[in-house]
């Protein structure tokens, strides 16, 4: 089995915020990331699929085509947009943690990765240089 990643990025803003909780509450367990006026990140997606390279071309699958699939999917939903109120694949009222983004972004790639040709093995999302999550669709 052979293992390739696709790397694309985006930028969006978001907020942690929990309703029923107080401001201070918000604040206690989410830091920075519950400011009422949002924030923002810049993402690194890494989309890793996986295969036994075709005899002819030697490919999982062709790169170009899951780049494309990866913007058409994914990317330019999520790109300068708000998590919490613009992307329609984001359930409403889902916190749009890193975890719960990588799990959601799966749901949308799983199938378009498939009908390249390939198996879609594990996603990593990073949201800053020391945080990220992995996803492998369990």
């Amino acid at each position: 089995m052979v293992y390739i990643t696709r790397i694309e990025k985006f930028n969006a803003a978001h907020k942690l915020w929990v309703e029923q909780w107080s401001e201070e509450e918000n604040q206690a367990r989410f830091g920075k990331c519950s400011n009422k006026n949002w924030h923002g990140h810049n993402y690194y997606l890494h989309v890793t699929v996986k295969g036994e390279p075709d005899p002819i071309t030697g490919f999982i699958v062709n790169v170009k085509d899951l780049s494309v699939v990866i913007k058409k999917s994914v990317v330019d939903h999520l790109d300068h947009s708000n998590l919490n109120l613009d992307v329609p694949f984001i359930p409403k009222g889902m916190q749009p943690t890193t975890e719960n983004l990588v799990k959601v972004i799966w749901g949308q790639l799983v199938g378009p990765v498939a009908e390249l040709g390939g198996q879609l093995h594990k996603l990593t999302l990073w949201e800053t240089d020391s945080i990220y999550a992995e996803y492998y669709g369990e």
